[in-house]
Formats: structure tokens, C-alpha cells, sequence
């Protein structure tokens, strides 16, 4: 084998001068070696100090991870559809399935009590935690409140346990380095982190939103986690993610924690929260609407919250307060839009004055209003005798503010909620969901679930047959009842 075949022709020259050079040094007395050893030697690369360091969170995992726990809710069993289908072509029905959610919760108290979202133990058969030794033990819920997600569940370990304390998040900053803990997909023990992006967002969740949005990456199974600064205290509860995927794209959104001490306080006391009761649907005020109205121009921070219904029977309708008129403030606290108005109202206590300033037809008064307690959503779903219409399949109830938002309505949308269908019931096998609105019967408008159930009532009087008119997904359509064809009666019954 020749050289040539191993070594390229410009590189094989190179290597005989080489050769030819080190000789000629070696005939003077110089070796090659000797050469290389006056060269300068190449030192490693130091690391330099940086001018800031990165923080770093372990010593603070180690001192707060044994108070974060897993939760496991059993839930309760669900059929899985109409059943499986066999070699011979017979439908077999399947077994209910048992159904089993996970999610995470930290301690508050050494005696065991927990918080965690209601949306993890809202369903439970049973509910379990599982501590960062590894040890499970069976969890009682003490309280829910399904309008802030919070739940407050208790455990018996025999001995007290390590615990955290809820920290003040009106001192939180944007920009402020935060460490989400939890159970995404099953890991228990994961720890996140990443910095507060934004305060005070409104999800549409709900009136009560005033979340903390981060982008410490939280996933599902987080939900009831802490959100920790620095420090070691919570200044949040991870509850809900934006993301097209379903995993985390750097939107999360926690609870802040001067919330959760408040809720959390009447859940371990109570086993609910009580809140105030006014009974308006509000909408905020954009700058063509208060031209419309021939509003004064304000700041639109204190721009108010413009009445657009006033519920019959009412604190508000006892107190005088009509369509049209704008609330500024409550007991002297300025009123921004209408989830500021529903908070102050809310934390008012139930049979206590609330000073209302209003604008009403151009001048500005003072209303006194006795506060009621807010239904629950429960009560809600209940509300009106005429609410529930069995031989339809239907529970029916009226749009307060929360089901608005809740189900994102427009403000011209009036009607009757479907809370619940009845499975095989006639409004079942007509396609009617929960969620859907009722807008008409037949060519009759109906603007409450009162007006909504007589008038079915009436039409299944006359007919086989109900024609609804439903709202969904922002279309109105009609949708066929029969009341024949599944063997309802023909006159059904309200409860």
C-alpha cells in the first residue's frame, strides 16, 4: 500500500517538508522536540464570575416540598357509552368504569388541613393524599367553593405534619421569580419555575377572576399546587392553563393567595362561603356606550358598572335601582366595570347596608341597599318552581351575572339556562345540552326560566311535540321535542 492512497498529494508534501525540516534540525543539534518545548502551551479556558447569578431554588425545595401533597380522587362510576359489541353482532352493556383523577394540595396546618381546587374533588367517591414520604392517607373535604375553585380537605396522619403559610400577593411584583409545586401527569414531587408575567387577569371564569398569570410551566395535574416565592410563603394556588394543546405553553393562572386566606377561612369554619346578594346583571362601559347613554367621561378605571337588568324581588329592585342606571362606588370604594362591582358586593356581609353611588338620569344619589346572601349555584339550578319540567327532561334557571360569564352569553341573550337534561328524556333524544339557552317556545320569547317552563308547559298541553328555541355556540336554532315518541306524558309536570 502506498502512502498515496492514505494521504492526499498537497498533505503528503506537506508531511515530507516536515520530515525534511526535522531532519535538518536534528543534523544542527536541535531536536524537534526541543523545538516545540520553547512554544507558549495553550492554558484552559476559567470560568468567569458572572456579574448576577441565576437564583437558585433547591435549598428552597428541600425546606417546602414536604408540605406539598398529591391528591387522588376515585371518582364516581360512569357508564362507558351504549356498550360493546359482540363476534355474533349483540350489543352487551359495559360496566360502569371506575374513574380516577389526580391533582396536588399543600398544607396549611400542622393538624392536617389541606388546599387544594374544587375541581380536583368535585366529583369524588373518595378522596386520598399522598404525603412526600411516600405515605397515603384517606382525606375528608371539608368545604367547596366552585366560584373560586377552592377546597379544603383534612387528613389524620397521628402526629403533625410540616406545613406552609399563606403570603400576601398584593406585594407579588411582575417580573418576580416564582416556583410552582405539584403532580403534573402523575410525577408527584415536580417542581417548575419561572417569574409572575401579569396580576389581576380576568379569565372568564367567573366574577371573582383576579388570577396571577406565570409562566412556570404547569400542567395537568398541578391544578391545587403552591406557587412559592422566594421566600418559602404561597402566593398562589396553580388552577387553570391557556393552551391549545392541553400542555403547558408558558400561560398559566393561580389563585392569589389573599383569596384563598379569605375562602379558605369560612371553608374550615362553615363548610361554604357566604357572599353578598344584589341582584343586577352588570356590563362594563365602552366609550361608545357611554356616548350612547350620554354618560360624563371618567377615568376608565372608575368608569362604574352600567345596570342592564335588575332581578324581580331583588335587593337592588327594593332599593330603587333600574336598568340604564351606572354604580360608581360601594361604601366609598370606587367601581372600575362589573367584576369589581360583584367583588365589593360580595364581601359584604349578608343583612348588613351597602351605600351604592349611582348615577341615575343624569344625577348623581346615594342608595342604601340591604344585602341578601347569594344563592348557591345549587340554589341556582333549583331557582323557580316552575324550573324543572319533567316530562320534558329539563331543569331550568334563570341567567344570573356568574351563568353569563360562565357561559361566555352576549348581553342581548335572555332566556332560561339548561342546567341539567334528564338521560333518555325527550330533550336528551332532541339533542338539548346543558349549557344551552333558551331564548323561545315556538314564536313566544321567553325571558326567564319562569316564563320558559309555562310556556312549555302549555305547548305540551296542546301538542306531542315542543318546539325550542335554542342558543348555542352563538346561533339560534329551533329544535323539535317529542314528547310522544319516548313515551313522556303529554301533559309532564313542573317541579
Amino acid at each position: 500500500m502506498s502512502i498515496s492512497r492514505l494521504v492526499p498529494r498537497g498533505v503528503r508534501g506537506a508531511l515530507l517538508a516536515g520530515l525534511l525540516s526535522s531532519t535538518a534540525l536534528a543534523g544542527l543539534g536541535i531536536g524537534a522536540a526541543s523545538f516545540a518545548e520553547t512554544q507558549p502551551q495553550p492554558a484552559p479556558i476559567q470560568p468567569a464570575q458572572p456579574n448576577q447569578m441565576l437564583p437558585s431554588f433547591s435549598d428552597l425545595v428541600t425546606r417546602v416540598g414536604p408540605a406539598v401533597v398529591s391528591v387522588t380522587t376515585d371518582l364516581k362510576p360512569q357508564a362507558q357509552g351504549e356498550g360493546a359489541q359482540t363476534p355474533f353482532g349483540m350489543m352487551m352493556p359495559q360496566r360502569p368504569q371506575a374513574v380516577e383523577a389526580r391533582g396536588s394540595g399543600f398544607i396549611i396546618d400542622p393538624d392536617g388541613v389541606i388546599v387544594t381546587n374544587n375541581h380536583v374533588v368535585q366529583d369524588a367517591k373518595s378522596v386520598s393524599i399522598t404525603l412526600s414520604d411516600g405515605t397515603e392517607l384517606p382525606a375528608k373535604i371539608i368545604g367547596r367553593d366552585p366560584r373560586t375553585d377552592l377546597a379544603v380537605l383534612r387528613v389524620n396522619a397521628g402526629h403533625k405534619l410540616a406545613y406552609v403559610e399563606l403570603g400576601n400577593s398584593t406585594d407579588v411584583k411582575v417580573g418576580e421569580w416564582v416556583v410552582a409545586m405539584g403532580n403534573p401527569y402523575g410525577l408527584g414531587g415536580t417542581v417548575t419555575a419561572g417569574i409572575v408575567s401579569a396580576r389581576g387577569r380576568d379569565i372568564g371564569e367567573g366574577p371573582y377572576d383576579d388570577f396571577l398569570q406565570i409562566d412556570a410551566p404547569i400542567n395537568r395535574g398541578n391544578s391545587g399546587g403552591p406557587l412559592f416565592t422566594q421566600d418559602g410563603r404561597v402566593i398562589g394556588v396553580n388552577t387553570a392553563i391557556l393552551s391549545p394543546t392541553g400542555g403547558s405553553i408558558g400561560i398559566g393562572f393561580a389563585i392569589p393567595s389573599n383569596i384563598v386566606k379569605t375562602v379558605v377561612a369560612e371553608l374550615e369554619k362553615t363548610g361554604h362561603v357566604t357572599r353578598g346578594y344584589l341582584g343586577v346583571e352588570a356590563q362594563p362601559i365602552s366609550p361608545a356606550m357611554a356616548a350612547a347613554l350620554n354618560l360624563p367621561k371618567q377615568n376608565p378605571e372608575h368608569a362604574g358598572a352600567l345596570v342592564a337588568q335588575v332581578e324581580s324581588d331583588s335587593p337592588a329592585a327594593k332599593a330603587g335601582l333600574q336598568p340604564g342606571d351606572v354604580i360608581t362606588s360601594v361604601d366609598g370604594k370606587a367601581i372600575g366595570n362589573p367584576r369589581d362591582l360583584a367583588r365589593r358586593i360580595a364581601a359584604v356581609k349578608p343583612g348588613d347596608e351597602a351605600k351604592l353611588e349611582v348615577l341615575q338620569g343624569g344625577q348623581t344619589k346615594t342608595v342604601s341597599v340591604n344585602v341578601a346572601s347569594l344563592p348557591s349555584e345549587q340554589q341556582v339550578a333549583n331557582a323557580g318552581a316552575a324550573g324543572q319540567h319533567e316530562g320534558v327532561g329539563l331543569a331550568l334557571a334563570p341567567i344570573s351575572p356568574e351563568l353569563r360569564n360562565q357561559l361566555d352569553l352576549p348581553e342581548h341573550i335572555n332566556g332560561a339556562a339548561v342546567v341539567n337534561v334528564k338521560p333518555g328524556s325527550p330533550a336528551d333524544q332532541a339533542g338539548i345540552q346543558q349549557g344551552d339557552v333558551i331564548v323561545g317556545v315556538g314564536i313566544q320569547a321567553v325571558s326567564s326560566a319562569q316564563q320558559a317552563a309555562h310556556a312549555i308547559r302549555e305547548a305540551a298541553h296542546r301538542n306531542h311535540a315542543v318546539a325550542l328555541r335554542v342558543f348555542r355556540d352563538g346561533q339560534t336554532q329551533f329544535v323539535a321535542v317529542n314528547l310522544k315518541k319516548s313515551g313522556a306524558g303529554e301533559e309532564g309536570s313542573a317541579g
